[in-house]
């Protein structure tokens, strides 16, 4: 069965109201849900909420534009795809409507349903590409994982929600130990397998608010919010151990590898004075982790610790 898909009516006129709800029933296939929202104020409130596939909008809403609330939307970051509708069929307000990113513009006076159904059906695949495209954005196509780019700016916004509230995170730098030898003895396909079984266990094992990435070639970045140094630790040590007892099994090879981590701990507002020296920090520790023998976890005054929970 189809999943059902809500759409947002924006518009102050009933009879339009009443006309639009008509259309989306006589659609050739769907289902679709739509639900109306009569003021600018309370349109702009509803697309802003996300819960919404797609937004049908007028041009006019009393003595507002529906184009001044597209762009209000769009500055604030809502991707929800907009159908924009009006009485004017000049160039002009389809040239308007573009550039405040309507996915597509329709004229009320020759509006049928097989055209509304598919122009919504062509903004919702639309946003659906776009969509696959912002993943691929922020995310490492091997891993899944964030990747350093989009690590870099959440780890941006939880420095300065740290300082501001002055409560404490953690960040973890992590090596998988010896993976050029897994590369050179096993070759790159079976290196590979190993990164998506590190980056698989790392993000199962976090909690929900926490961010785990890829941060390049064998190094992963944890971010454990509202986590203190002493946390950090239990919670590195817990992983490491549950990697010890999970190693990495390749099915078609009948080849198992026992992978181990190298961790640098470091916590905000006592290791570092913004989020560029809190990675300083955290590498630093991990070197020192990796030049005392790998397979333990280093903090940022030189302690180290091994996969063991007391």
């Amino acid at each position: 069965m189809a999943k059902l898909r809500k759409i947002l009516l924006i518009d102050d006129d009933r009879q339009q109201q009443r006309l639009m709800q008509e259309m989306v029933k006589n659609f050739g296939s769907g289902p679709f849900e739509l639900e109306e929202a009569k003021t600018y104020e309370e349109g702009l409130k509803k697309l802003l909420s996300g819960k919404y596939a797609a937004c049908l909008l007028d041009y006019h809403l009393a003595d507002r534009d529906g184009l001044t609330l597209l762009r209000e939307a769009r500055i604030a970051e809502c991707v929800t795809p907009a159908i924009v509708f009006t009485a004017d069929d000049s160039e002009e307000v389809d040239i308007a409507a573009m550039e405040a990113g309507a996915a597509d513009y329709l004229v009320k006076g020759t509006l049928t349903p097989r055209q509304l159904e598919r122009s919504l059906r062509y903004a919702l695949k639309l946003e659906d590409s776009l969509a696959q495209l912002r993943q691929l954005a922020l995310r490492d196509e091997l891993t899944r994982l964030f990747n350093r780019r989009e690590f870099q700016r959440i780890l941006a916004e939880e420095w300065d929600r740290s300082v501001r509230f002055q409560r404490p995170f953690s960040l973890v730098m992590v090596d998988i130990d010896h993976f050029k030898r897994i590369n050179d003895t096993h070759g790159h396909q079976t290196g590979d397998e190993v990164l998506r079984h590190v980056a698989s266990l790392l993000a199962g094992q976090v909690r929900n608010v926490d961010r785990v990435a890829r941060y390049g070639g064998e190094e992963f970045a944890l971010m454990m919010v509202e986590t203190d140094r002493k946390g950090a630790i239990g919670g590195m040590q817990r992983l490491g151990l549950l990697l010890a007892e999970t190693p990495c099994v390749l099915p078609v090879t009948d080849l198992t590898i026992e992978v181990t981590l190298s961790a640098g701990v470091a916590t905000s507002l006592e290791d570092a004075g913004s989020a560029s020296e809190l990675v300083a920090a955290a590498d630093k520790a991990l070197y020192a982790a990796k030049a005392g023998g790998r397979n333990r976890i280093v903090t940022t005054d030189g302690t180290a610790y091994r996969y063991t929970v007391s």
